[in-house]
C-alpha cells in the first residue's frame, strides 16, 4: 500500500494528471554556496529534492541557487540550512500570488501585441498572418513535430538570395515565457522597423525563427502547470525530458572522452536508429525521470529534439548565426556547457560578446554578463547550442538567460517583454555587424 501511495504522489507531482497546479505560500529562496560543504549538500539535495524546485541549479562556488520550498517543507528547508551554516534570502514570498497577480487573460484576443503573453495558437495564427501581409518575404516552415502531435512552427524571413543566416531558438523549457515572447517581438521588428540598422540586418541575413520549441510544453504551461519545464512525453512514473539536455553532443556526458559525438552519423542516428545511441553519463543532466533535467533514454530519444535537429541540419550550410533565448539570469552563454574547454574562436566570441552585452545594456541600464556556460551557470550536457556549434560547426553560437535576476524569476511581468525585447534586439544588431567585419 505504501508503495502505491507513493507512486500515486509522483504522479500527481510529476503533472500526469490535469488538475490546475497551485503553490499557495510557496517560497523562492536564493542561496549562496561558500563553502565546499554547502556545493555538496545542495548537490545532494537537487538530486533528491522531495519537493524542493531547484529553479537555478547549483553550479559553483558563491554563484547563487534559487530553490522554490513548498509550505509543509519549510521548516525542515530553514533547518537544514542552519546546520550548513548556509544564509537565505527570500526572492519570492508567495509564488502563487505573484502568478495570480501576472496571469494573462483566459478570453481570446483579436490583436497580437507584446502587452501580455500568448497562448501556442495565437502565436502560431500569427505566424500564419506573417506570410499573407509579406508575401515573397515570409515563409512559414515547419521545424519538427511533437510528442502530442503539435507541429514546431516558425518562419523564415529572406529579402534577397544568398544571404547567411541567422536561427532564433526560444521556448525549449517551457515555463521560459519571456524567450517566445523575445523572438516575436524581434519578428516582428525585422518586418516593421524603420531604424536603418534593424533594416539592414533585416534586409542582409535570412532569418529562420522558431518561437517556441517545446509548444506542448509551452501550452501546457498556460492550462495545467505554470511552472512546468520539460516536454510532455510519457513515461513509467514522471512525465516530460528537458529537451535541453537531449541533444546528441555528449548527451549525459561531462567530458571530453566520453558521451555522444553525433555529427556525420546524424541522418542514421535521426531517422534509421533514433533510440540506439550509446552515451556515457558524467554530469549535466540526470537519468531520473522525475527531475527537471531529465536527459531521455538516449540522445534524440524525443520527438521534437530529433525532427527540430534534422531541420537545423537540412540548412546547416546557411546558417551562420544561432542564438537561444532562455531565462533568466541576464548572461550571454558561449558554448560549450560540458566542460570548460574553449571552443576554438571562443575569444571571438567573448570579444564579440562583451560588445553585445555592452550594446544591450545601453538602452535601460541591463547588466549582462558574459562567459563560458560552464564558468558563469553550471554543467550543461546534451544542450541544442553544443550540439549546433559541436556538431554542426556554426561559428557564432549564443544562448541567452534573459530578464530577470531572479526577483521574478519564470513569471517576468508582461511589462517587461517590450523593453526586453528591445535591449536585445540591440545586442543582436552589433552582434550581426561584427560577423560582418571578422574573417
Amino acid at each position: 500500500m505504501w508503495t502505491i501511495c507513493m507512486m500515486l504522489l509522483i504522479v500527481i507531482t510529476s503533472g500526469s494528471w490535469a488538475e490546475k497546479a497551485r503553490f499557495d505560500n510557496y517560497v523562492v529562496y536564493r542561496l549562496i554556496p561558500t563553502t565546499k560543504n554547502h556545493l555538496d549538500a545542495l548537490r545532494i539535495l537537487e538530486e533528491e529534492p522531495d519537493g524542493l524546485n531547484f529553479w537555478k541549479s547549483v553550479g559553483s562556488m558563491n554563484s547563487s541557487v534559487d530553490v522554490m520550498v513548498p509550505p509543509h517543507k519549510r521548516a525542515d528547508f530553514h533547518d537544514a540550512l542552519r546546520n550548513l551554516d548556509l544564509e537565505k534570502e527570500v526572492f519570492i514570498q508567495d509564488v502563487q500570488h505573484l502568478i495570480d497577480s501576472k496571469r494573462p487573460s483566459d478570453n481570446p484576443r483579436t490583436d497580437f501585441n507584446w502587452n501580455s503573453y500568448h497562448r501556442i495558437d495565437e502565436i502560431y495564427s500569427w505566424l500564419n498572418s506573417l506570410s499573407l501581409t509579406n508575401p515573397g518575404i515570409v515563409t512559414p516552415i515547419v521545424a519538427g513535430t511533437t510528442y502530442e502531435g503539435r507541429q514546431i512552427r516558425g518562419v523564415k524571413i529572406s529579402y534577397k538570395s544568398n544571404n547567411p543566416g541567422v536561427f532564433i531558438e526560444a521556448g525549449m523549457h517551457a515555463r521560459e515565457w519571456i524567450g517566445p515572447a523575445t523572438a516575436t517581438y524581434i519578428l516582428n521588428e525585422l518586418l516593421t522597423s524603420n531604424d536603418p540598422n534593424i533594416r539592414y540586418i533585416a534586409q542582409n541575413f535570412d532569418w529562420y525563427i522558431v518561437p517556441s520549441a517545446n509548444p506542448d510544453g509551452y501550452e501546457y504551461t498556460h492550462t495545467t502547470n505554470r511552472l512546468w519545464r520539460k516536454t510532455r512525453s510519457g513515461g513509467p512514473v514522471c512525465h516530460g525530458v528537458d529537451p535541453n539536455r537531449n541533444f546528441g553532443f555528449h548527451w549525459m556526458g561531462g567530458s571530453r572522452g566520453s558521451g555522444c559525438r553525433i555529427s556525420d552519423g546524424l541522418r542514421t542516428h535521426l531517422v534509421a536508429k533514433p533510440k540506439t545511441i550509446s552515451c556515457v553519463s558524467e554530469g549535466g543532466a540526470s537519468s531520473n525521470s522525475c527531475l527537471e533535467t531529465h536527459a531521455g533514454q538516449s540522445a534524440f530519444s524525443e520527438v521534437e529534439t530529433r525532427s527540430l535537429a534534422w531541420y537545423i541540419w537540412s540548412i546547416s550550410r546557411k546558417i551562420q548565426v544561432y542564438i537561444a533565448f532562455h531565462s533568466y539570469s541576464q548572461l550571454l552563454l558561449i558554448p560549450y556547457g560540458i566542460d570548460s574547454e574553449r571552443v576554438s574562436n571562443y575569444q571571438q566570441l567573448l570579444r564579440i560578446g562583451h560588445k553585445m552585452a555592452a550594446s544591450l545594456a545601453r538602452r535601460y541600464g541591463t547588466r549582462y554578463t558574459v562567459g563560458n556556460i560552464v564558468d558563469i551557470l553550471y554543467v550543461v550536457s546534451g544542450s541544442s547550442v553544443d550540439w549546433v556549434k559541436g556538431s554542426i560547426g556554426v561559428p557564432f553560437t549564443y544562448t541567452y538567460e534573459l530578464r530577470d535576476q531572479g526577483r521574478y524569476g519564470f513569471l517576468l511581468p508582461a511589462n517587461h517583454i517590450i523593453p526586453t525585447g528591445q535591449e536585445t534586439l540591440d545586442s543582436i544588431v552589433t552582434l550581426l555587424h561584427e560577423t560582418r567585419l571578422s574573417p
